[in-house]
């Protein structure tokens, strides 16, 4: 009797943690799917046939496994955008960096454990820009029994945001590097998979969310676009802000919602409006001479009850240039800061660094369209060369000549940067990495430049979170501007957008170890 006491005591013990952590197990197959939009048909890269792709469910603690089997013609490999990744940088997924692309005919699994996160993130495909269709949602649920720390929801729904290109997107990409120029802008925006009705193709369907009166929705925002920041609204509903990037948020207000490539906002929305048929829309927010897809995604919020033919409550958009907009969107983003969410802000800094983010035009003698030329991207006048051996690999296993150390940690030379560009607009070309020791703490300013535009850039740091602590407009001054720094509750992420002709702050603790990239 006392030996099954002692049993019985056991499995009472460990239940918990059976219950608590479980072994998530997902197969996705890469195939190849017919799919029309625009009045027009092409194939396309999905996983498992799905545009977007199916979401990953979880809870916080549980490890994930995924067999990826690719039976498409290119290289293939899957990022988990904004999962930390904790001893477990195999499995980050950047094609180069952290592992060798899956060949075609090949599987590889992605073996993970969410640790210390809940929210919404991202899955996409990180080579090429095959992630423009392979694309999906990953939600992270509390542990069992912890509440969410807002009113809970009646129901849930991801939203995903995209663009779409009525060309073959490999074959876009491919024409702008071989012509040195950028590359063309998508032909649609798109929501849960669909542009809506557009002028070009007025029969076509978006998609609908169905609502209740009376009850709440949580909506899990994520934009998958390639290069866009999207504003998303719905006609006469107000929407409140609990969390960016699975991260609590002082609850806020807004009729707007702004969105940068990478992010994630989760808001709820109460289906308080008489009953009827009320427009969500997701536009582009550019305040930049830079060209971008001015097509307007729809979608239809449907009271039950309300017939298919009744009127739409529409919505305007913002203008595309409305920095106020955003501005206050962004400048609106707190951290909980709660007891049991605080916001643990580097107080003191071991690493000071400066990034100036932009362009750079590099000769290119087979770019006949940029006359010899080719518009790159540049981080301290640096453009990043792709290895053909993955930078983790060639750390772990001491391989020599794939990657130096000699990341500059400040521009190398110094000019206006929002201001008139320096008259040699050539980048260096290198596979460079900046080391930083085990725990120490980092501040990174990141800087826009003027040189041939300025631009609005979003930035994600893989395998960390941090803190946005400060933000502005014009050259950043490292002698006032900090003395305005947020380091009590400022918004934590994973992805930033740095502003148009200005710069961010951001604060983290370099806690996890490996070669982690930021894009």
């Amino acid at each position: 009797m006392e030996s099954l006491i002692r049993v019985l005591a056991l499995v009472a013990f460990l239940f918990p943690v059976l219950v608590d952590c479980a072994v998530r197990h997902y197969k996705f197959n890469v195939v190849m799917k017919n799919t029309t939009r625009l009045c027009s048909s092409k194939p396309i890269v999905t996983v498992n046939g799905q545009f977007p792709g199916q979401t990953l469910y979880a809870r916080e603690d549980d490890t994930v496994l995924v067999k990826v089997v690719n039976h498409v013609k290119y290289n293939v490999s899957l990022h988990w955008h904004g999962i930390r990744q904790l001893r477990t940088g195999w499995a980050d997924g950047p094609a180069y960096i952290t592992q060798c692309p899956i060949p075609t005919g090949q599987s590889y699994v992605y073996n993970f454990t969410i640790t210390g996160q809940r929210g919404t993130l991202l899955w996409h495909a990180h080579i090429l820009w095959l992630r423009s269709t392979v694309h999906g949602a990953i939600v992270v649920l509390p542990k069992r029994g912890v509440p969410y720390p807002f009113p809970k929801p009646d129901k849930e729904e991801v939203v995903v945001l995209a663009e779409w290109w009525k060309s073959d997107t490999e074959a876009v990409i491919n024409e702008a590097i071989k012509s040195g120029l950028a590359p063309n802008v998508s032909d649609a925006h798109t929501i849960n998979g669909h542009p809506g009705p557009v002028s070009s193709c007025p029969s076509q369907g978006g998609f609908t969310l169905q609502v209740e009166n009376g009850k709440t929705y949580l909506l899990r925002l994520i934009n998958a676009a390639l290069n866009e920041e999207l504003f998303f609204k719905i006609a006469g509903h107000k929407l409140t802000v609990v969390e960016v990037d699975a991260t609590y948020v002082k609850p806020f207000k807004t009729d707007t919602v702004v969105i940068a490539p990478g992010q994630t906002t989760n808001v709820l929305v109460s289906a308080d409006q008489n009953s009827g048929r009320y427009l969500v829309a997701a536009s582009p927010f550019m305040d930049a001479p830079v060209a971008v897809d001015n097509l307007t995604a729809t979608a239809t919020l449907h009271y039950s009850g309300t017939l298919a033919n009744a009127p739409t409550t529409r919505t305007s958009p913002p203008a595309k240039n409305a920095t106020a907009v955003a501005n206050n969107f962004i400048n609106s983003l707190r951290s909980l800061n709660s007891k049991q969410f605080p916001a643990l802000v580097p107080q003191k800094i071991d690493h000071n660094l400066f990034f100036t983010v932009g362009l750079g035009i590099n000769p290119c003698p087979t770019c006949k369209a940029g006359n010899g030329s080719r518009v790159v991207a540049s981080i301290n006048n640096v453009t990043f060369v792709m290895p053909t051996t993955a930078l983790l690999q060639a750390h772990f296993f001491n391989i020599s000549g794939v990657f130096t150390t000699d990341f500059p940690g400040n521009p190398p030379h110094t000019f206006n940067y929002t201001g008139t560009p320096p008259s040699n607009l050539q980048t260096t070309n290198g596979t460079k990495v900046f080391r930083l020791a085990y725990n120490s703490t980092v501040q990174l300013v990141l800087q826009d430049t003027g040189i041939i535009a300025p631009e609005n850039h979003p930035i994600h740091l893989h395998g960390f979170n941090f803190f946005a602590v400060g933000r502005g407009l014009g050259n950043y001054n490292p002698k006032t501007d900090p003395k305005k720094f947020n380091l009590v509750d400022p918004v934590e992420r994973n992805t930033i957008g740095v502003p148009t002709g200005g710069w961010v702050a951001i604060r983290f603790r370099a806690d996890n170890p490996g070669t982690l990239t930021m894009f």
